[in-house]
């Protein structure tokens, strides 16, 4: 029996499910949840890019996480790229760091769902 060390090999192809979790500097996550809500998530949808779901914990300050569903890991890729360089995700961003930038951080992590979650 052979035991892959990094999980369950994927085709790259397969759908995927991106999570991410930004972390703000202090005073800006009002202006990052806007932001989403105003242009982002149209313009993820707009690429390509399923919108799962939005979280705020409760318990961690200055941080959003979100999941989006990709068609494969290669589509991810072109999807972003996309997304980057769109007018208006370019603009919405420029206005919305007017006051200074938002973002400290994000980390993302691609994830495959199993065959025994609900959701695929």
């Amino acid at each position: 029996m052979s035991f892959c060390s990094f999980g369950h090999d994927h085709d790259l192809r397969s759908p995927v499910f991106e999570m991410r979790t930004y972390t703000t500097y202090d005073g800006k996550l009002d202006a990052l949840d806007a932001r989403f809500r105003d242009h982002t998530t149209a313009l993820f949808e707009k690429h390509g890019m399923k919108n799962i779901g939005y979280w705020i914990p409760t318990d961690q300050a200055n941080t959003l996480i979100y999941v989006l569903s990709h068609k494969s890991r290669e589509a991810a890729g072109e999807s972003w790229k996309a997304f980057i360089n769109d007018p208006q995700w370019k603009a919405a961003y420029q206005a919305s760091i007017a006051d200074g930038k938002l973002v400290s951080n994000i980390d993302s992590v691609f994830m495959n769902a199993t065959d025994y979650s609900d959701i695929r």
